[in-house]
């Protein structure tokens, strides 16, 4: 019988192939190559030039730093500009006033001029004028500061409309003797509210009427009318109806709580020659 080969105690060592070859194992059986062992600190990303945009390490862009610019952030002010200035006095033609002026002497008034008003924040009259007697024998009471033209208005409205109203329904009561108003210019917004516009009386262009005064003394007041079936309230409700022909502004008792003691009557000018009455 034969006996067993012997083997020896060692093999051959496998010799390296060269770098790119995969290595066998003594059986030939393919072993998967080993991967570089990795520092113990991975490599810093180095800075790439400047786009706009960052990236981390792991290659996910993150929003681009602003750069400083200051160490404390701009007041709504300054990111806003410059502060607007305050509103003016608007200026008024010469010549519109020395035309407005001749007209009102012509119908009787008794006025003077006075010296221009600048209250500040736009109140304020350019030319304003001292009204006396917007027609001959019938007082303003107190005197009234405005625009020449919103006295034009008035004493128009009073010729043209009042007095004859008034005439015709309350003639036991004679002619009308004063106008008693209640505001002409002051400064202040509409309807003495704290926010909002500023009053056309703040302009010079508004007249507030409380009541009106007749030969034989009465005062025909104005107050909420518009279902009183008498003269007094016909008269009243004509009244603030014809106002709409001169001014461009009429609010009256009905208009609303505002006004249940007087008419507001005033010379705004508006696009397209618009007017509010009420």
């Amino acid at each position: 019988m034969l006996t067993a080969a012997s083997l020896p105690e060692t093999g051959p060592m496998p010799q390296p192939k060269p770098d790119g070859e995969q290595t066998q194992s003594p059986n030939e059986l393919p072993i998967p190559a080993q991967k570089p062992e990795k520092t113990e600190t991975a490599p810093l990303p180095q800075p790439k030039p400047d786009s706009g945009q960052t990236e981390e390490p792991s290659g996910t862009p993150i929003p681009a730093q602003k750069p400083e610019t200051s160490e404390t952030e701009p007041t709504e002010g300054e990111m806003q500009g410059p502060p607007k200035p305050p509103p003016t006095v608007a200026a008024e033609s010469d010549d519109e006033h020395q035309a407005c002026l001749k007209e009102l002497s012509a119908m009787g008034a008794v006025f003077k001029d006075i010296p221009r008003i600048d209250d500040g924040n736009g109140c304020g009259i350019d030319k304003p004028i001292a009204l006396t007697e917007p027609l001959p024998d019938i007082k303003m009471k107190p005197e009234g500061t405005m625009r020449c033209e919103a006295a034009l208005a008035l004493a128009h409205w009073m010729k043209e409309s009042v007095i004859p109203a008034a005439a015709t329904a309350l003639k036991g009561k004679g002619r009308i003797t004063a106008i008693n108003q209640a505001s002409t210019y002051v400064c202040r917004l509409r309807n003495n509210a704290t926010t909002g516009k500023i009053s056309e009386h703040a302009r010079g262009n508004a007249i507030d009427i409380a009541s009106f005064t007749f030969e034989n003394g009465e005062t025909v007041g104005i107050e909420p009318r518009q279902e009183d079936p008498t003269l007094t309230g016909a008269f009243q409700r004509s009244a603030s109806a014809s106002a709409c022909l001169y001014f461009t502004t009429v609010l009256d008792p009905n208009s609303d709580a505002a006004h249940e003691t007087h008419f507001h009557l005033d010379v705004l000018k508006r696009n397209g020659e618009f007017r509010y009455c009420h």
